[in-house]
């Protein structure tokens, strides 16, 4: 018995003349303007000046999209190089979000020194956004008929057309949706992230700042973990994928941040002194 089945109707909206309009960069443009007024949102409830939130979601986005592609390209280097014009061809799909992450750290950083602010307050601020950004963008797997998984005869799966099976699959047409996967554990993990947000606005005393991104960390690293295992087209670091470990990684410093944070109850390591971060 199929429970679902899913094809994709192919990378492009509409075309007009010349243009088209991809669901890929449709769906990106989406999570960033949702990503921006759901930041904007829980700056205000945080008592942090939205505008800043605003204005760091430029930084954001001129270095997280970059980052993405950069990480991507330079772990399928042999597929370009040969292609270099083709870098900066994103519309076609191939970013990562683990070098988006990247990127946007350090522009937070950045952002938060220069505008004396502390960094874990807008790492809490927007790792909620993030993460249902992460669960939309997934789609664009779906429409790009790349990033799913090994062969599945489960009741659930995913037609890939031949022209995107891997050789060794060439004769497969089913594949688990892994693009549904992630983009349901993401929405989850956005749940969670968003109760501990307004648990900590009713328990001040006890929410320590920098909390939201060490759970993002941690939760949303434990779901690649389990995902990436499945994908046939993971980025490679000689026999190691990439993104296990980087996500191994993220669990770690996460859970190291949790418990210095409430084993130590101390401050995590900032930007800004105690008392401009207490402002």
């Amino acid at each position: 018995m199929i429970l679902a089945q899913f094809q994709s109707p192919g990378p492009i909206l509409v075309e007009l003349g010349p243009i088209s309009i991809r669901w890929y960069g449709l769906l990106i443009a989406t999570a960033v303007i949702i990503g921006v007024f759901l930041s904007q949102y829980l700056a205000q409830r945080r008592q942090v000046n939205p505008e800043l939130i605003a204005d760091l979601s430029i930084w954001l986005v001129l270095a997280a999209i970059p980052g993405a592609r950069l990480y991507y390209v330079a772990f399928q280097w042999e597929n370009y190089a040969q292609r270099p014009q083709e870098i900066i061809a994103i519309w076609q799909g191939g970013i990562a979000i683990h070098g988006a992450i990247i990127g946007g750290a350090i522009a937070t950083l950045i952002f938060s020194k220069l505008n004396k602010v502390s960094f874990w307050q807008l790492a809490d601020i927007v790792s909620p956004a993030l993460i249902l950004g992460q669960a939309i963008g997934r789609w664009g797997n779906f429409f790009n008929s790349e990033a799913f998984g090994r062969p599945t005869d489960l009741p659930w799966r995913l037609y890939i057309p031949p022209a995107n099976r891997p050789p060794e699959y060439a004769n497969e047409s089913f594949f688990h949706p892994t693009f549904l996967y992630e983009s349901i554990w993401n929405v989850g993990v956005f749940l969670v992230l968003i109760y501990l947000f307004f648990w900590g606005l009713r328990h001040p005393r006890r929410y320590q700042i920098g909390t939201l991104a060490c759970v993002y960390l941690v939760a949303y690293s434990s779901g690649r973990i389990w995902i990436e295992g499945l994908r046939t087209d993971s980025l490679m670091l000689g026999s190691i994928e990439v993104a296990q470990l980087i996500s191994v990684l993220g669990i770690i410093f996460g859970i190291a941040g949790l418990v210095w944070l409430y084993g130590f109850r101390r401050n995590l390591p900032d930007v800004v002194s105690e008392k401009v971060n207490n402002n």
